[in-house]
């Protein structure tokens, strides 16, 4: 699904990934609150309303094909943005849940200058016993990795875990974690969002 203005018109371009259980209209409504018209919004919907079957946290075999699957189509987005024109410096990720572990991972396994990286209450994929041994450089990225500090499906450990390997990766962090917040997105999130948004655009102009 597609919101905001034509792509040979945009500033700078979103790919807006959903969680599990919701859909790409519901991710994509999210681009209302951002005020910014002059950004092409793209949202890929999951067949079943599920990038993959198990937990995040599960042994990445356990999540296969699906994984793999949900990658690839973010790459393919991401692609045709290119091939459009939008550079990936003006090209940010962003995702919520499900989706937010998504944009996070495909970050960390393409690495390169993006616009920016949202994740909303998520974190890098696999097991506890995980090391993530990922090369390349985001050159300066902003990550931004919000979430609660008791979210049942997301533990505020790999949160840390996924923040401290962004860093090793040259991104430019950004970690809050929200005490008592339920799994949601806040207002918070938002601004810093909207914060992000207007320097990747500005850098666009410059540029």
């Amino acid at each position: 699904m597609t919101a905001g203005t034509a792509v040979d018109q945009a500033k700078a371009a979103m790919v807006m990934i959903h969680g599990r259980g919701g859909n790409a209209a519901d991710i994509l409504s999210l681009h209302a609150a951002f005020g910014m018209p002059e950004v092409a919004y793209r949202a890929p919907q999951a067949a079943d309303n599920s990038w993959y079957p198990q937990s995040f946290l599960s042994p990445i075999k356990k999540n296969e094909p699906g994984l793999s699957s949900a990658l690839w189509v973010i790459g393919r987005v991401v692609e045709s943005l290119v091939a459009d024109g939008i550079a990936h410096e003006r090209i940010m990720l962003l995702g919520f849940s499900q989706g937010a572990c998504l944009a996070l991972e495909f970050a960390a396994r393409n690495p390169r200058r993006y616009g920016a990286v949202f994740g909303f209450s998520g974190g890098l994929i696999g097991p506890a016993s995980s090391e993530w041994k990922h090369h390349g450089s985001l050159e300066g990225t902003p990550v931004f990795l919000g979430c609660s500090d008791i979210d049942f499906h997301i533990p505020k450990t790999r949160v840390q875990e996924s923040s401290e390997v962004f860093r090793r990766l040259g991104a430019s962090v950004t970690e809050r974690l929200y005490p008592g917040m339920p799994h949601t997105i806040n207002q918070d999130e938002v601004d810093f969002t909207i914060a992000t948004m207007k320097q990747v655009i500005s850098s666009g102009e410059q540029g």
